[in-house]
């Protein structure tokens, strides 16, 4: 009989950008890619646009020098089981489960991540916004690249945001296609991980519409880095307004908000809503590394 470990797991989404949750405070499980597919699977898993394994910063090598500034660590996974720096929706997400959970008190508090550390602010009331402070994003070189989707090619914009983006200027979004094939990125060495892909639809007055394909995922409804990303494309190619400026940015799954601070700071606001929590029994085979077994537990 194959022997399981039982983890206690939870789902949700941030304008229908959903996440699993797995909570792992003492680091106990290393789980493989093929693994992390197959549970993020619509089909034959819970189904996910990605994996958020919360780890104590005290508990893993890689985050022991954040453990003075956060108690919780946000391993990241893409669909497709690749490791991801940052996901904004995903740490609104986090911040919401920790709370709800009872893992940590509302207010704010910060979250380490493989981009570094971000700074949360989640309300009591579950249905009420959760914001994450996603620092200031940068135009690495190559600044501009160029995309192609089917016949069509556009100029594109390269912005980092903890992750890659290419960031696409149309006024018909359809021309994308269904994005779930990566769009083909010229020169080809621009990104070698991959990236995130917007076609973004600037409508003025600080509003933007946006669809997106998300590296490891496919298209997705929504995507945090990438409403900052869009956000920080339309700054650069049109007039930078004076002092703080909002930013509303639509997804097919919603709206979030971005707010851009005097010194290019970008703070993402958003839903964050928990829909399911339960005990994930996971078998202790090549796809799953138990380090230990742990006790099924919310505490």
């Amino acid at each position: 009989m194959t022997a399981l470990t039982y983890i206690p797991f939870a789902k949700g989404h941030g304008t229908g950008n959903d996440f699993l949750i797995l909570h792992d405070p003492q680091d106990h499980l290393e789980l493989q890619p093929d693994y992390i597919t197959q549970l993020c699977s619509r089909r034959e898993g819970l189904g996910a646009d990605g994996l958020l394994r919360l780890v104590r910063t005290t508990a893993h090598p890689d985050t022991r020098a954040m453990a003075g500034r956060a108690e919780w660590f946000m391993d990241y996974r893409n669909a497709d089981g690749s490791t991801g720096s940052m996901c904004g929706n995903g740490a609104r997400l986090a911040g919401r489960y920790l709370v709800d959970a009872g893992h940590h008190l509302p207010g704010h508090f910060s979250l380490a991540t493989r981009a570094g550390l971000r700074d949360l602010h989640v309300p009591a009331d579950p249905h009420e916004d959760v914001a994450v402070d996603m620092g200031r994003p940068n135009l690495p070189r190559p600044a501009r690249v160029h995309v192609t989707v089917g016949e069509r090619r556009w100029p594109a914009l390269h912005v980092d945001v903890g992750n890659p983006h290419a960031v696409v200027f149309t006024n018909d979004l359809t021309q994308a296609g269904d994005l779930q094939q990566p769009p083909r990125i010229t020169p080809a060495g621009a990104y070698p991980h991959g990236t995130t892909v917007e076609f973004v639809h600037n409508l003025g007055s600080h509003h933007l519409v946006v669809r997106v394909h998300e590296r490891g995922v496919g298209e997705t409804p929504s995507c945090g880095t990438g409403a900052c990303a869009a956000v920080t494309a339309a700054r650069h190619v049109g007039p930078q307004p004076a002092g703080q400026a909002r930013y509303a940015v639509d997804f097919p799954g919603g709206r979030l908000h971005v707010d851009v601070d005097t010194d290019g700071a970008m703070t993402l606001n958003g839903p964050a809503l928990l829909t399911a929590r339960g005990i994930l029994g996971l078998q202790a085979s090549p796809h799953v590394l138990a380090r230990a077994a742990p006790a099924a537990t919310f505490d």
